[in-house]
């Protein structure tokens, strides 16, 4: 490990080295992930054991050449929430197993006709910003504060608070930067040692969770109840969960050095996610998407490996069974999170630009200047474009955005018209 920067994808390591990688994306997720069942309310151990089992079969379909774990997606907060208020959580279980569903029917689409199409919907001046709004809408999040995000400001703020999420950005930054050896692929797992070992100083861990949590736990699995009405509301989704995943591929693909896109292929990325969506909402967990998050590890530490992630996912798995493992990360205070996803957003964010200088992307012309502009200002002006009871924002507007520019812009180059 000492002599070498890159873990590539089909790579296989020591156990005892690859532990630390797997835990090290399990914390990275973890926030996350559990967070949508929470604001649910179901229980978190359903939605740990099938993103666990989502991500092995993820894996298994692209036959170990894509990176990704797949954790709670925050797409299906508004349309779920709006069924189980008026139908049940079992209805809105149904609506995300249908979600799931035409996402395999789209990834056959994509199997029989190719990915060209992406180039003319989504030309890479439409695509790095695209990309890059993936982390940058995020970061926020970072320092939103609650479970997930550091309290730098107003009331919750306090000293301690803000020398935690210091120490394990600090850590974070520099290790990126300084560590060698095993430490240089692990900067992440050290920052936030770091910044928990600095938040118990400072008493901001309640240790209450571990103490009172029984060892052994059983998932409450739940079967999913098919209503039109409901599916039909929660169908939408389906749109943002497309041009999100897309771009993690590709922004993936620009990490590894490798076109995702092409192999393992589009369609079994994307096959692979949505049936991880549709097992999910079948046994009373959540929609899944590939995570941000675990792409920046890999950013951060130049690490590929699927068996890194398969671990994580057998971690994942565990963590549903084992109650005092999942109770010990909910510990770890917003603060400490915070400091981690305050650096990981910011790769991604940066993986998107790289994009727009891979690709020589010339902003003499105006098309290119034109449609940046706008996809950045649409993902980020907070402007909430509702198609039912589906609210579009965000990255998923910046697409949509851009896809409509790349579609006039196709035309107008069929006709001549262009001035460029």
């Amino acid at each position: 490990m000492s002599n070498r920067k890159i873990v590539q994808v089909e790579e296989r390591l020591p156990f005892l080295t690859m532990l630390p990688l797997s835990i090290q994306h399990v914390f990275a997720m973890f926030g996350a992930t559990v967070l949508v069942p929470l604001i649910f309310g179901i229980d978190p151990g359903v939605v740990l054991f099938m993103n666990g089992v989502g991500t092995l079969l993820f894996i298994a379909i692209t036959k170990g050449r894509a990176p990704a774990y797949l954790g709670s997606s925050f797409a299906f907060i508004a349309p779920v929430s709006t069924v189980m208020a008026a139908s049940g959580v079992q209805n809105a279980q149904g609506g995300v197993v249908f979600v799931g569903v035409i996402g395999m029917i789209v990834a056959f689409i994509i199997y029989k006709f190719g990915t060209d199409w992406i180039d003319i919907l989504l030309p890479p001046a439409a695509m790095g910003p695209i990309v890059a709004l993936i982390g940058f809408e995020l970061a926020g999040v970072s320092v939103g504060g609650g479970a997930i995000g550091a309290t730098l400001t107003g009331e919750g703020a306090t000293t301690g608070g803000i020398v935690v999420f210091s120490v394990t950005l600090l850590v974070a930054v520099l290790g990126s930067v300084l560590f060698r050896g095993f430490l240089g692929v692990i900067p992440l797992l050290v920052a936030l040692i770091s910044g928990y070992i600095t938040a118990i100083c400072f008493d901001m861990v309640d240790f209450t969770p571990i103490l009172t949590t029984n060892f052994f736990t059983l998932p409450h699995f739940v079967m999913a109840k098919f209503d039109l009405t409901s599916m039909l509301t929660i169908a939408p989704v389906a749109l943002v969960l497309a041009a999100e995943h897309i771009g993690h591929q590709i922004v993936t693909g620009k990490i590894v050095d490798r076109d995702l896109l092409k192999d393992p292929g589009l369609h079994r990325t994307y096959f692979a996610d949505n049936l991880s969506t549709a097992i999910s909402g079948l046994f009373g967990a959540v929609g899944t998407t590939t995570y941000g998050e675990n792409i920046g590890v890999m950013a951060v530490t130049g690490v590929y490996s699927v068996q890194v992630i398969a671990g994580a996912a057998c971690i994942s798995i565990l963590m549903a069974f084992i109650g005092p493992l999942s109770a010990l990360i909910s510990t770890i205070p917003g603060n400490v999170i915070g400091g981690i996803t305050f650096l990981l957003y910011g790769m991604i964010g940066t993986s998107g630009l790289r994009i727009l200088v891979d690709r020589k992307v010339d902003y003499g012309k105006s098309r290119n200047l034109v449609m940046t502009s706008v996809v950045f200002v649409a993902g980020l002006s907070g402007l909430t474009v509702h198609i039912g009871q589906v609210g579009i924002s965000g990255m998923a507007l910046s697409a949509i955005v851009g896809i409509l520019f790349g579609i006039v812009f196709y035309v107008f180059d069929k006709l001549g018209v262009n001035t460029d």
